[in-house]
């Protein structure tokens, strides 16, 4: 609360009383019934959100997530598990942005293919966003009305599509493991002046948070498809770690992260993130 607007909150909290950590917002919006208090075992903060467009800039969030914890550790001594489920909000802006670039230099490799210093150049900047066997499914999968001359642009173009009409397909397994696998790359390695590239992970990295499990589909809403292909963050608060894991990240840049996330990304040369067992 502030004085100069007495009885509307600064900022709120949104949070969830489970036996364990949702794994999609429609298990925390339609939890029917709801789990009793008594028999609650995990905290799951699922928004978060500011009154006041002025104080955007200010880290509020911070404080109020470490009060909420400090209040439930005091009433409900039970509650062992403080975690998030939430969105990703850049990880499809930089996805299709890559795609798109990775295609254009393709492009342009081939059509300067009998110009050596060119390829030379090309080559430089060019990446394999997919693995073999994932190109290799998605040329072979029956993928509707997708086109394209290879899995990269065949992606590209299922992602695009009109009213994000792939989430409703048959190609929705075969795109499964890839834009699992791109997402934690997205979380773990993609940086921006040394943090990391998506708001909300930053945001709850910054507080001392570790990124415990990404989930397929959690959220099937028009807005999560687009913004993050339907997939949910999984941030865990370790009680006995949320100092040191903060000061880790804001001083060096190291992302803790559970092992199976860190599956996703184990040919990747190493970039300050540590596995937590």
């Amino acid at each position: 609360m502030h004085p100069a607007i007495y009885g509307e909150p600064l900022i709120f909290i949104e949070v969830a009383l489970l036996k364990d950590v949702a794994v999609s917002i429609q298990d925390v919006l339609w939890d029917e019934p709801p789990t009793p208090e008594c028999e609650a075992s995990c905290a799951l903060f699922y928004s978060i959100t500011s009154t006041q467009p002025g104080l955007s800039g200010i880290n509020l969030g911070k404080f109020l997530i470490k009060r909420v914890i400090e209040l439930l550790r005091r009433d409900m001594p039970h509650i062992m598990t403080f975690a998030t489920l939430s969105p990703i909000p850049g990880f499809m802006q930089w996805l299709l942005s890559k795609l798109a670039s990775q295609l254009k230099l393709a492009k342009t490799e081939t059509e300067d293919s009998s110009t050596s210093s060119h390829i030379g150049s090309g080559s430089v900047f060019r990446e394999n966003i997919l693995l073999p066997e994932e190109e290799k499914m998605i040329v072979n999968s029956s993928v509707g009305s997708a086109v394209g001359k290879s899995g990269l642009e065949i992606m590209e173009n299922l992602l695009r599509s009109t009213n994000s009409e792939w989430a409703k397909s048959d190609c929705l397994d075969v795109l499964k493991h890839p834009l699992l696998r791109l997402c934690a790359r997205y979380l773990l390695k993609e940086r921006k002046r040394g943090k990391a590239l998506d708001p909300v992970a930053n945001f709850h990295l910054q507080n001392g948070a570790m990124i415990e499990r990404i989930n397929w589909m959690a959220d099937q809403s028009e807005k999560g498809i687009q913004q993050s292909a339907g997939i949910m963050v999984n941030y865990v608060y370790r009680l006995d770690h949320i100092e040191e894991y903060a000061q880790s990240f804001i001083n060096e840049g190291c992302i803790h992260a559970s092992p199976d996330l860190h599956e996703y990304v184990k040919d990747m040369k190493d970039n300050n993130s540590t596995v937590i067992n």
